[in-house]
């Protein structure tokens, strides 16, 4: 799959149709494979962390989770062929696990919201018939605490399971380290990293309506309904002001 450089973050060149299919071709390799899903402020963040870059640069499909990183594709001159964000390749997947039997885990989240979320993808998909979950509030690698008791619980719990694909959500880089660190002690084909989408599939958080997302304006209602966030979303023209005198 051609890439494409974004201050010096690699990106995928992938419609929704060709991410699903390099997804769907990782559960037969026999190696781990890895699905990263950076957005502009995720690129940012990468660009000044050199073991975060690193991961993304060895991710085996990095999508462009962010209309910035459209807009940028567009000022150097070498156009990704459209956002491919993170909740719906997750949802594309899930349905390809539902038509083929495949197993998940969810871990990450506050207590009780990755169960909430796997209890309400299998009720939608229900082929979807061996799964598990777990909170990301343990004592582990991406809260400082490597292998602590508590972290060596949640992966034999998640080894018992021996699922298709692994959702990791702790936020970035915290969960992307996590994956990188214990990729070869978890018993599993896929991980992906989903930061926020579940608390969208356990009924926590509320996406954006479909015009919203239609246009790339998520960010935009994520502000309108938590103006706090003000802080994080000043890295988008931040990110593009760098595109321009960089590219």
């Amino acid at each position: 799959m051609e890439k494409i450089d974004i201050l010096g973050v690699p990106v995928h060149k992938v419609d929704m149709k060709e991410a699903l299919n390099a997804s769907s071709n990782f559960f037969n390799k026999d190696e781990k494979s890895i699905i990263v899903t950076p957005n502009s402020e995720i690129v940012m963040m990468a660009k000044d962390d050199e073991k975060f870059l690193n991961i993304i640069k060895e991710a085996d499909l990095v999508i462009p989770d962010g209309i910035g990183l459209v807009i940028a594709s567009k000022i150097v001159k070498n156009p990704l062929k459209e956002r491919v964000t993170g909740i719906d390749l997750m949802e594309n997947i899930l349905n390809y696990c539902n038509e083929n039997n495949k197993s998940i885990f969810i871990i990450g989240g506050k207590p009780g919201v990755a169960d909430k979320a796997a209890q309400n993808i299998v009720k939608k998909y229900p082929n979807i018939k061996n799964w598990g979950s777990h909170h990301g509030y343990f004592k582990g690698y991406h809260i400082g605490y490597e292998g602590h008791d508590e972290e060596k619980e949640v992966i034999d719990k998640i080894n018992e399971i021996k699922p298709d694909i692994l959702f990791v959500a702790f936020g970035a880089p915290k969960q992307e380290l996590w994956i990188q660190k214990y990729k070869n002690e978890i018993d599993t084909s896929v991980l992906m990293g989903v930061g926020g989408s579940v608390d969208v599939y356990a009924g926590e958080v509320k996406r954006a309506p479909k015009i919203y997302q239609k246009l790339g304006l998520e960010w935009l209602y994520r502000l309108i309904k938590e103006p706090w966030r003000y802080k994080r979303m000043m890295l988008l023209p931040k990110f593009i002001v760098q595109v321009i005198v960089t590219k």
